[in-house]
C-alpha cells in the first residue's frame, strides 16, 4: 500500500526541485522527506528520483505516481470534507495564509470569534505573497489562502482553485502634515512624478501597482527607500523620507503626523479575495473560515 504522506514528500520534491527545498516547504528535516522517498521507493519497487547535478528529477515512474497521485489526494480532500459536511462538523485543523495587511485588517479580528463558536477548530496562520499563496493553495500546502488583485495586475489562479470576494481595499497617499499636498482633496500621479516614494521590493504586487499608476506620465516613480511592511511605510514617511501609497485594510492610525490623502486617475483599489481547492468546498470548516473573514467590515477612509 502506497503511503499517502510519503506520495506528498515527493511530490514537494518535484515542486522545489531538491530534497532539501521540498523538507523546508513541508516542515520537516531533508532526513525525513529522504526516508519517505525510500519508503516509497520500497513499496512501489522502481526508483522514483535520480539525481541530476546538485539536484534531483523524478524518473519517468516518479512522475507517473505524482500526477496520478495527485488526483488521488484530491479525491481523498473532496471524500473527507463530505463526510464533514454530512456530520455538520466544523472541526480538525486548518491552515490559514495571508498578506499582512489582512492579517491585521481581516484574520485577526475574525479568528477569535471563529475560534470561540467553534472549539474543535484548530487553525494555524502564516503570512506569505499572494502569488506565493496561490502556489500553496493549488499544491494542497495550505487550506485556505486571503490574496490581494490590484486592478489590472492579473492574479493566476488555477482552475482548480476557487475564489471568493472577501472585500474591496483602497490605498491613499500617505503624506507628513505639512507636505505641500496634504490640504489637497486628492492627487494624481501627476502632482507626484518629483515625490521620493516608500516603496515595497522590486517584484511585489505592491510596487508593480505603484509603477503601472505612472503609466501615461512619461516617467517611473523615484523609488528612495524600500521596505516590506506598511508599518515600515508610516514611520519613514513620518521621519520626513518620503510618501508611501498605504492600503485601508490592516492600517495603523496615523496619529496628528500624517495623513491620507486619496489618489485619483487611477484609484488603486484591489479585492481581497479568499481561495480554497475545489475538493475541500464541501468542508464545513474551509466554509466557516470564508464567511467569518466576509463578515469582516471593510475599512473606512482614515
Amino acid at each position: 500500500m502506497i503511503d499517502l504522506s510519503a506520495l506528498v514528500a515527493l511530490r514537494a520534491v518535484d515542486r522545489h526541485g531538491s530534497v532539501v527545498a521540498a523538507a523546508e516547504a513541508l516542515g520537516f528535516t531533508p532526513s525525513a522527506v529522504s526516508q519517505q522517498v525510500k519508503r516509497l521507493e520500497r513499496q512501489t519497487g522502481v526508483v522514483l528520483l535520480e539525481r541530476v547535478g546538485r539536484g534531483v528529477l523524478l524518473t519517468g515512474a516518479g512522475r507517473q505516481l505524482v500526477d496520478e497521485g495527485a488526483r488521488l489526494l484530491q479525491d481523498l480532500e473532496q471524500i473527507e470534507a463530505g463526510l464533514h459536511r454530512r456530520a455538520g462538523v466544523v472541526a480538525g485543523q486548518l491552515r490559514l495564509t495571508s498578506f499582512s495587511t489582512a492579517t491585521r485588517g481581516l484574520v485577526a479580528p475574525a479568528v477569535r470569534g471563529l475560534l470561540d463558536a467553534h472549539p474543535d477548530l484548530l487553525l494555524q496562520l502564516t503570512e506569505r505573497e499572494p502569488w506565493d499563496t496561490v502556489d500553496l493553495v493549488a499544491t494542497g500546502r495550505t487550506d485556505v489562502g486571503v490574496v490581494h488583485s490590484w486592478g489590472d495586475v492579473a492574479l493566476s489562479i488555477p482552475e482548480h482553485v476557487l475564489a471568493t470576494p472577501l472585500a474591496g481595499d483602497v490605498a491613499d497617499v500617505v503624506v507628513p502634515r505639512g507636505h505641500r499636498l496634504a490640504s489637497r482633496d486628492r492627487v494624481t500621479p501627476r502632482d507626484l512624478v518629483d515625490e521620493p516614494w516608500v516603496a515595497t521590493p522590486y517584484g511585489t504586487i505592491c510596487r508593480e501597482w505603484l509603477d503601472r499608476m505612472y503609466d501615461g506620465t512619461g516617467r517611473l516613480p523615484l523609488i528612495a527607500h524600500e521596505a516590506s511592511e506598511f508599518d515600515s511605510h508610516l514611520a519613514l514617511v513620518r521621519a520626513g523620507l518620503g510618501v508611501a501609497l498605504v492600503p485601508r485594510l490592516g492600517r495603523q492610525p496615523l496619529g496628528e503626523e500624517l495623513v491620507a490623502v486619496p489618489a485619483h486617475d487611477p484609484v488603486p483599489t484591489r479585492a481581497v479575495l479568499a481561495l480554497h481547492r475545489r475538493s475541500a468546498a464541501a468542508s464545513p470548516a474551509v466554509a466557516a473560515v470564508v464567511r467569518a473573514l466576509a463578515a469582516v467590515p471593510e475599512p473606512a477612509p482614515a
